[in-house]
């Protein structure tokens, strides 16, 4: 039957919109014809490559290259069944208008046999497509997913190194991680402590009080902050200070809870002392001059106490604050400085402006107690003018002596390790500074 339509086949073949290129099947897979399509990503006109061996048409990248693509022929002129090649790298060289050079890209090709009506081989058809976009997206995927799972690694690490008990937790305030810190602490299992079991360890005394701070910070999205006893895995109930953060999304939304705890049981007693002692002092000075000696001696135990506290303390006497004592915790933060018989502005002028001459002023005048959880204070510890920054937990504490307004103690810890340790947790990307 003969179509009313005359149809040209070889420019229809050339008008296929895809990348084929016929091959015949001789041992030099000379070209025989190819698409536009085929002619445009080749980077080569038709007129240069037809009549030509394969591979003086285009010549291979490498010699690994050209036995892909002869195994591939040769496994069609054998077995006359289509054959898909891996992956090859097949650099192109671009016109001159477009600056020149090779190009490097990736293909995936296939070669279909062409048979007659007797099953006999005529052609070879080999679709082509240009996968190089495609091959780097997947090298960019692989490397995106190994550098996420090297900082997930990276941040396991940390998280199980700090030098202090780690814990999350969901949004609801349902525990579901430990680090090994916190596992070895309390000597128990991770199913052990997640959920509610984390409240086993709890003393019972300080139990209802911690899970109302708690419940309260997860119903307000407000920090967490908590001292309690905690059974260590020798059955001893140690202090701990306790802080927990909520991360948010872009639209403020808590994602999850991180916190921290540390170990404040020998500070939290020393403290404890401290305060004993100078309650007993000031009841002593209202007894009977029978009395004098041993106030004189408890005097001297108390001395020695401050001298050998670990906490940071000073006595800053009358209105103007002179330095009247500092232990040896206090002048560690300034080696090359000397402090007694000089007032606070005088010896320490870089705090001035960051007005804690203004909070012992406030305290002296009003008698109120202040307390500084995690101030941040730039001081210069070496004496050269360089400031550095640390966090300390203070206290400032009018005193008096006769009935009168006498001047300020200060107690103090630096906890500017914990604070930098929970910056990097809550900012795992960079370092604290």
């Amino acid at each position: 039957m003969t179509s009313a339509f005359p149809v040209d086949y070889q420019q229809l073949f050339r008008s296929l919109p895809e990348n084929f290129l016929l091959i015949a099947p001789d041992a030099d897979a000379t070209i025989v014809d190819n698409t536009d399509s085929h002619e445009v990503v080749s980077l080569k006109s038709r007129k240069a490559v037809l009549g030509k061996p394969f591979f003086e048409a285009y010549p291979s990248t490498d010699e690994e290259s050209a036995a892909v693509i002869r195994e591939s022929h040769e496994h069609v002129r054998q077995h006359l069944t289509a054959h898909t090649m891996p992956l090859i790298r097949y650099d192109l060289e671009r016109p001159a208008a477009q600056g020149g050079g090779l190009e490097e890209l990736y293909w995936e090709a296939t070669h279909y046999p062409v048979c007659d009506a007797q099953g006999r081989l005529q052609f070879i058809l080999q679709r082509t497509q240009d996968v190089t976009e495609k091959y780097r997206a997947a090298l960019l995927a692989a490397e995106t997913e190994r550098a996420l799972a090297e900082t997930q690694e990276r941040m396991r690490f940390v998280l199980e190194s700090l030098p202090i008990l780690v814990w999350t937790a969901q949004p609801d305030g349902i525990r579901d991680y430990f680090n090994q810190r916190w596992l070895q602490f309390t000597g128990r299992e991770l199913t052990q402590e997640l959920h509610n079991g984390w409240l086993e360890n709890l003393h019972a005394e300080d139990r209802e009080r911690v899970l109302k701070s708690w419940a309260d910070s997860v119903a307000t999205g407000q920090p967490y902050q908590v001292e309690y006893r905690l059974r260590r895995a020798d059955g001893q109930y140690r202090w701990m200070l306790m802080r927990g953060l909520p991360r948010r999304n872009d639209d403020g939304v808590i994602t999850m809870w991180v916190g921290g705890g540390t170990d404040i049981h020998d500070q939290k007693q020393m403290v404890q002392e401290l305060l004993e002692t100078n309650e007993q002092q000031a009841q002593l000075s209202d007894q009977a001059y029978e009395a004098y000696q041993l106030a004189v001696q408890q005097r001297e135990t108390f001395f020695n106490l401050f001298m050998q506290t670990p906490a940071i303390i000073c006595i800053l006497r009358g209105p103007e604050h002179r330095f009247e004592f500092v232990n040896p915790e206090y002048q560690k933060l300034f080696p090359n400085r000397t402090l007694v018989g000089k007032t606070v502005e005088e010896a320490l002028p870089e705090v001035v402006e960051q007005g804690f001459i203004t909070l012992l002023n406030n305290v002296y005048e009003t008698g109120e107690t202040f307390i500084g959880n995690e101030i941040e204070i730039m001081l210069d510890h070496a004496g050269d003018g360089n400031l550095q920054r640390s966090y300390l937990n203070f206290t400032y504490q009018l005193f008096m002596e006769g009935g009168q307004k006498a001047g300020i103690t200060v107690f103090a810890f630096d906890v500017t390790d914990l604070v930098l340790a929970r910056q990097q947790l809550q900012n795992p990307g960079s370092s604290a500074q």
